[in-house]
């Protein structure tokens, strides 16, 4: 398979978030503020890259009966890394994500990408796919939280844009789940509408 295409194939085309509908409990969760969506991004595409390509490393190691098992250990350690060094570098972080870091470890987007891509290709391929789904689940957090913050309290990164109290069904749960189907929507009729 083409290089580039295993690894933009995340972006958009299969789009853990947007097109499989994968990861969903962090996509609404966390997706308050923009920070808080960029540094899940970045703790799952780490979390991602490090496990896909140590599973592919000991693809043919690892039994079939325990393959599943062995799989969830692998992602555990290293979100357990990330987990940590968020805590000691950016603490602020942490307190806004809470359970949802370590939470990563059963996030189906991570797991399937073992199950479904690492376990059967390259090393490299396996780091490439990991990057791609992490940069597209990243994407698709990072845009829900946009909108989220903007109309939710008026501001991007913290800092005022639209001097109003903001709509706080926007910052609910309900703002979630609102402008993830939006979003999902626009995904679907761009894919159509370039078929």
């Amino acid at each position: 398979m083409n290089k580039i295409k295993i690894l933009t194939n995340g972006f958009i085309k299969e789009n853990p978030t947007l097109v499989l509908v994968l990861g969903t409990c962090p996509s609404l969760a966390v997706t308050t503020s923009i920070f808080n969506a960029l540094g899940m991004g970045m703790a799952t595409t780490f979390v991602l890259l490090m496990s896909n390509a140590l599973i592919s490393l000991l693809k043919n190691v690892i039994p079939d009966k325990v393959r599943i098992p062995s799989y969830i250990l692998v992602i555990a350690t290293f979100v357990s890394i990330v987990d940590l060094v968020i805590q000691g570098f950016v603490p602020a972080l942490s307190a806004s994500l809470g359970i949802f870091i370590p939470l990563i470890v059963v996030n189906c987007i991570v797991l399937g990408r073992a199950e479904a891509f690492a376990s059967k290709n390259t090393v490299f391929d396996s780091m490439l796919d990991g990057i791609g789904m992490g940069i597209g689940f990243t994407i698709a957090i990072t845009i829900i939280a946009f909108f989220r913050e903007l109309l939710g309290s008026g501001t991007l990164f913290g800092q005022t844009i639209i001097p109003f109290d903001g709509i706080l069904i926007f910052v609910l749960a309900p703002g979630a789940f609102i402008v993830f189907g939006f979003t999902i929507a626009a995904v679907r009729w761009l894919q159509n509408r370039n078929k």
